[in-house]
This record gives structure tokens, C-alpha cells and sequence, in this order.
């Protein structure tokens, strides 16, 4: 209509998406550096930072390996969406999106191989708990780990009581001169409820005695097994925890591309913008 002007709102960078994105991402940054640097001074106590040969040498799992690499993973993350939000540097936030994805399309590959190939991820894990089995005195760290899996699931061993052969001090072969010959842990054994001081030495010579018998002293389920029957009875939590983390991982990406698309916007703008004034000069 004549008389009027029409007003076009220029293109913006959205600061609620920008400043919740550089906030989520500050406090990701923070604990990823925590974990890392939990790590850093546990391999520092050991002595594995001075001999760096020492993460080879462990038959087993060093669980100090996931505090560096969830930690290390969620510092460089923290570090590209927050930084790339707060700097609207759209390099980091493509590469924070970028990294975000490959690991939700890891996870959703994980869930479906483990769900087509149960017999295979069973068989896996039995190897992976029996290889760490034989490193049970190799490393406190490992040690604690199985200790609490034991008690937790209320198993011994990856499919029983008698894997503990496969560890040089537990074997029952008669060469073997270890006072926990024929024996297991003490996180293997039923807890007396009444019992105040925890009995390290209630697994020995156990696997000496009949199988009947030794059902009143320890446990004689494998871990796999607990493990399986574990999953199965609580399914809806654990689904419950991984739909919760993709679905703030597609967030994070989504969150992160609409940022990318606000500052590419403006930024066509002033080039727009600049092209106009250079017309009218």
C-alpha cells in the first residue's frame, strides 16, 4: 500500500539455542576433564606415566583406560561445542556435530550387532572374562573391578567357579604352591549378613570340596550368565538410559546445525549488505 514501508527482519543468531548449547557444553567440557585427569593420576600412582611399556604388560583390562578415553572423548567435545558456540565458529560446531553423530551411529551399530549376534557377543564375553581372570593379581585396579562384579551379580567366573583355574594363584594343579590354591576370590563367596568383618580367606581350598557343598559357600553361577539375567530384568531401565542419551545426542546435533544455519544466514547478510554499499559508492 502507498504510504507505508514495509520492514524485513534481519537474519539473527538465536541466543537461546547458542548460550544453552555453550552452557550444556561447558559443564560436558568440565567433567571430561575431570575424568581424564582422574585417570592421568591414577596411571601416575601406578607408575604407568614413567613407563609407558606398563599398558602393554597387563594380560587384562586396565578400568583406568575408561576414565581417559570417556574423559579424553567428552573434553574434546565439550571443548568444540562450547567454544564453537560461544566463538559462533562454524568449523568447531561441524566438527562437534560431525563427532556427535559418529558416535550415536557407533552405539546404534553396537546395539543391533549385539542384538543379531548373541551367540558371538556371549562367547566374547566369556573370553573377555577369562583373559581378565588370569590377570586378576596383575593390576589392583582390574582386581577391584572384579571383585565388585562378583559381589554385584553374585557370580564367580565367566561361566563358573572352576575358570579360576585359568589364574596362576587359584589353580588347583600341584605345582602350584599359593595359599589360595583350589580356592576363589573372597568377592565368590555367600556373605553372612551377620558377619561384620569381611573374611578374605572364606574361598580357599573351596573347589576342593563337592559341587553340592560348595553352593553353601559361594556362589557357583557364571558372571555371563548373571549378567544375561541382569539385562533381562531390568531391559526397561537400560533401554530406558540408552534412548535417554540418543535422543540428547540427536538434540546436541540439532542444536548445533540450526547454530550453523543462523551464522551462515547473518553472515550472507553482511555480505549482501556490503555488496549493496559498494553499488551505491
Amino acid at each position: 500500500m502507498p504510504g507505508k514501508h514495509q520492514h524485513f527482519q534481519e537474519p539473527e543468531v538465536g541466543c537461546c539455542g547458542k548460550y544453552f548449547l555453550f552452557g550444556f557444553n561447558i559443564v560436558f567440557w568440565v567433567l571430561g576433564a575431570l575424568f581424564l585427569a582422574i585417570g592421568l593420576w591414577a596411571w601416575g600412582e601406578k607408575g604407568v606415566l614413567s613407563n609407558i611399556s606398563a599398558l602393554t604388560d597387563l594380560g587384562g583390562l586396565d578400568p583406568v583406560w575408561l576414565f581417559v578415553v570417556v574423559g579424553g572423548v567428552m573434553s574434546v567435545l565439550g571443548f568444540a561445542g562450547c567454544i564453537g558456540a560461544l566463538r559462533e565458529n562454524t568449523f568447531l560446531l561441524k566438527f562437534f556435530s560431525v563427532f556427535l553423530g559418529l558416535i550415536f551411529f557407533l552405539e546404534l551399530a553396537t546395539g543391533i550387532l549385539a542384538f543379531v549376534f548373541k551367540d558371538w557377543i556371549r562367547d566374547q564375553l566369556n573370553f573377555f572374562i577369562n583373559n581378565n581372570v588370569k590377570a586378576y593379581r596383575d593390576d589392583i585396579d582390574l582386581q577391584n573391578l572384579i571383585d565388585f562384579a562378583q559381589e554385584y551379580w553374585s557370580c564367580c567366573g565367566a561361566r563358573g567357579p572352576n575358570d579360576w583355574n585359568l589364574n596362576i594363584y587359584f589353580n588347583c594343579t600341584d605345582l602350584n604352591p599359593s595359599r589360595e590354591r583350589c580356592g576363589v576370590p573372597f568377592s565368590c563367596c555367600v556373605r553372612d549378613p551377620a558377619e561384620d568383618v569381611l573374611n578374605t580367606q572364606c574361598g580357599y581350598d573351596v573347589r576342593l570340596k563337592l559341587e553340592l557343598e560348595q553352593q553353601g559357600s559361594i556362589h557357583t553361577k557364571g558372571c555371563v550368565g548373571q549378567f544375561e539375567k541382569w539385562l533381562q530384568d531390568n531391559l526397561i531401565v537400560v533401554a530406558g538410559v540408552f534412548v535417554g542419551i540418543a535422543l540428547l545426542q540427536i538434540f546436541g546435533i540439532c542444536l548445533a546445525q540450526n547454530l550453523v544455519s543462523d551464522i551462515k544466514a547473518v553472515k550472507a547478510n553482511w555480505i549482501k549488505h556490503d555488496d549493496g554499499y559498494k553499488l551505491l559508492k
